[in-house]
């Protein structure tokens, strides 16, 4: 089979190096072009060490839009606002997009500008846009040109929830009451490589602290995210989602807890069937058995998303457990496994490696 062409704007900072890790090793995948603001010429393995003898003489350029359109898809793994600047252009030739930002996640500008305080210079191209969730969107990522890849929060609490809220619109009864709680935590890796003071190991170790207490800009992805899982069937029910995210001290792994309170038919439901039901052909998700209880090691390195769910005989509320690593699912081995499936590829193409442990 004749490789995909690819190119990855912004390829030093966290997101940039797992997608060449994994684009590297990708069967049906060809690292063509690689960009840098700050280290244009300089060769990838001396800037990743961790890439010797990988990427060959594989080095970062300045950002050409004639050499993007060589490639069949490009990555763009940059800041919030750089994707679509040059996203009509790379349509226009035929390229296919996967943002790794926010550009084409939140379908509501009003949104979208509150949140990320830039203006959407490609609204149009916005409404063409699929969320990039494959067990949620898969037939629509087939024929996407252009992928909002999730935010890690939105891939672990719209999977945790998606179960719940689809049996809710097949019966057309009430499952949960509207008030959702979901409390997350992430590794350190998840604000990015940057020089931040409150970053760096003497004040992020032996330290864990929440932040976007009064708001965070992944919570209007989250409420589209089941809004539109609830309008799949016309629903109307109002879901109200409170979301804290946390920084734990830890370079890798992401872990949300999901709090519910069960109605009657909640109660009655077994949740445990209804989550392995729903997942038995999502090649990444695991839902463990009952009794069972993930844990971020579980995932570190991998592109698996695992779950559990436990409820109570003597309450009605339900807890989900998600964790993922944030880089790979919850980034950069989600752009992929989106790529495999835009590309007609098996899903599972270059990502069915096995989490480290320890």
């Amino acid at each position: 089979m004749k490789k995909i062409k690819v190119a990855i704007v912004g390829g030093t900072g966290y997101t940039g190096v797992e997608l060449i890790r994994l684009l590297s090793q990708h069967p049906y995948a060809d690292i063509q072009y690689l960009t840098s603001r700050t280290e244009a010429g300089k060769r990838v393995d001396e800037f990743f060490p961790s890439l010797r003898g990988v990427v060959g003489d594989l080095a970062f350029s300045d950002l050409d839009e004639q050499k993007l359109v060589e490639c069949d898809v490009v990555f763009f793994a940059t800041p919030h606002g750089v994707a679509m600047q040059h996203a009509k252009y790379l349509i226009e030739k035929g390229v296919k997009i996967i943002d790794l930002a926010s550009d084409f996640r939140l379908q509501n500008l009003v949104e979208f500008e509150k949140w990320y305080r830039l203006p959407h210079t490609c609204p149009n191209l916005l409404q063409q846009a699929v969320y990039g969730l494959p067990e949620i969107n898969r037939e629509q990522i087939k024929t996407a040109n252009i992928i909002g890849n999730p935010g890690c929060y939105p891939t672990t609490a719209i999977l945790g929830l998606a179960p719940i809220i689809s049996q809710q619109n097949l019966t057309n009864q009430p499952m949960i009451d509207p008030y959702i709680v979901i409390d997350a935590k992430s590794g350190i890796s998840g604000a990015g490589r940057q020089g931040k003071l409150n970053l760096i190991f003497s004040e992020t170790a032996d330290s864990f602290s929440a932040y976007g207490v009064a708001g965070h800009r992944h919570l209007p992805e989250i409420e589209q995210g089941i809004d539109k899982l609830i309008n799949k069937n016309n629903q109307v029910q109002q879901h109200y989602i409170r979301f804290v995210p946390h920084l734990v001290p830890m370079i890798r792994g992401m872990f949300s807890t999901i709090h519910l309170r069960l109605t009657d038919v909640g109660q009655a439901s077994d949740l445990q069937q209804l989550y392995t039901d729903f997942y038995q052909n999502a090649y990444f998700v695991d839902v463990l058995p009952s009794g069972q209880y993930p844990d971020t090691r579980g995932v570190r390195g991998s592109n698996h998303l695992r779950i559990a769910v436990q409820t109570f005989t003597d309450s009605p509320i339900a807890t989900i457990l998600v964790v993922q690593d944030n880089l790979v699912k919850g980034a950069s081995g989600q752009a992929v496994q989106n790529m495999n499936i835009m590309f007609g590829l098996d899903e599972t193409a270059g990502l069915t490696f096995v989490p480290i442990s320890p």
